[in-house]
Protein backbone atom coordinates (compact mmCIF):
# COMPACT_ATOMS: atom_id res chain seq x y z
CA UNK A 1 0.00 0.00 0.00
CA UNK A 2 1.47 3.43 -0.75
CA UNK A 3 1.95 6.56 1.01
CA UNK A 4 -1.02 8.41 -0.33
CA UNK A 5 -3.56 4.89 0.10
CA UNK A 6 -2.10 4.89 3.88
CA UNK A 7 -2.66 8.71 4.55
CA UNK A 8 -5.87 8.19 3.44
CA UNK A 9 -6.75 5.67 5.50
CA UNK A 10 -5.61 7.92 8.42
CA UNK A 11 -7.59 10.62 7.51
CA UNK A 12 -10.77 8.86 7.10
CA UNK A 13 -10.35 7.78 10.40
CA UNK A 14 -9.73 10.89 11.69
CA UNK A 15 -13.34 11.70 10.00
CA UNK A 16 -14.93 8.73 11.43
CA UNK A 17 -14.08 10.33 14.90
CA UNK A 18 -14.97 13.83 14.49
CA UNK A 19 -18.21 12.76 13.06
CA UNK A 20 -18.98 10.77 16.59
CA UNK A 21 -18.99 7.37 14.62
CA UNK A 22 -15.72 6.03 17.19
CA UNK A 23 -17.14 2.65 17.54
CA UNK A 24 -16.80 1.72 13.80
CA UNK A 25 -12.99 2.17 14.60
CA UNK A 26 -11.44 -0.93 15.61
CA UNK A 27 -7.77 -0.17 17.00
CA UNK A 28 -6.58 -3.29 15.03
CA UNK A 29 -7.25 -1.61 12.01
CA UNK A 30 -5.47 1.40 13.23
CA UNK A 31 -2.21 -0.54 14.40
CA UNK A 32 -1.98 -2.14 11.20
CA UNK A 33 -2.26 1.09 9.29
CA UNK A 34 0.17 2.21 11.88
CA UNK A 35 2.45 -0.40 11.48
CA UNK A 36 2.77 0.20 7.46
CA UNK A 37 3.56 3.56 8.05
CA UNK A 38 6.23 3.07 10.43
CA UNK A 39 7.60 0.61 7.65
CA UNK A 40 7.36 2.93 4.82
CA UNK A 41 9.03 5.43 6.98
CA UNK A 42 12.42 3.05 7.30
CA UNK A 43 11.82 3.15 3.70
CA UNK A 44 12.26 6.24 2.97
CA UNK A 45 14.96 6.93 5.54
CA UNK A 46 16.85 4.28 3.45
CA UNK A 47 16.34 5.89 0.41
CA UNK A 48 17.23 8.78 1.46
CA UNK A 49 20.61 7.61 2.26
CA UNK A 50 21.29 5.85 -0.49
CA UNK A 51 20.18 8.70 -2.78
CA UNK A 52 22.35 9.89 -5.67
CA UNK A 53 21.54 13.19 -5.67
CA UNK A 54 20.54 16.28 -3.50
CA UNK A 55 17.17 16.55 -5.73
CA UNK A 56 15.93 13.31 -4.88
CA UNK A 57 17.29 13.44 -1.30
CA UNK A 58 14.94 16.86 -1.18
CA UNK A 59 11.42 14.76 -2.84
CA UNK A 60 12.23 11.42 -0.18
CA UNK A 61 12.61 14.20 2.74
CA UNK A 62 9.77 16.35 1.78
CA UNK A 63 7.83 12.20 1.69
CA UNK A 64 9.42 11.32 5.23
CA UNK A 65 7.68 14.61 6.62
CA UNK A 66 4.54 13.94 5.51
CA UNK A 67 4.90 10.01 6.42
CA UNK A 68 5.77 11.05 10.20
CA UNK A 69 2.79 13.73 10.44
CA UNK A 70 0.39 10.45 9.73
CA UNK A 71 2.57 8.58 12.18
CA UNK A 72 1.64 10.82 14.49
CA UNK A 73 -2.23 11.34 13.48
CA UNK A 74 -2.18 7.80 13.65
CA UNK A 75 -0.99 7.37 17.51
CA UNK A 76 -3.06 9.98 18.42
CA UNK A 77 -6.10 8.54 16.77
CA UNK A 78 -5.49 5.06 18.40
CA UNK A 79 -4.86 7.09 21.93
CA UNK A 80 -8.26 8.22 21.13
CA UNK A 81 -10.43 5.80 20.35
CA UNK A 82 -8.89 3.05 23.01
Amino acid sequence: MGLNKLAAKVVEYNERLERGEVSEIKPSHVERVLKKLKKKTAELQADIAAAPSDDKKARLEQKLKIADAHVARAEWLLENID
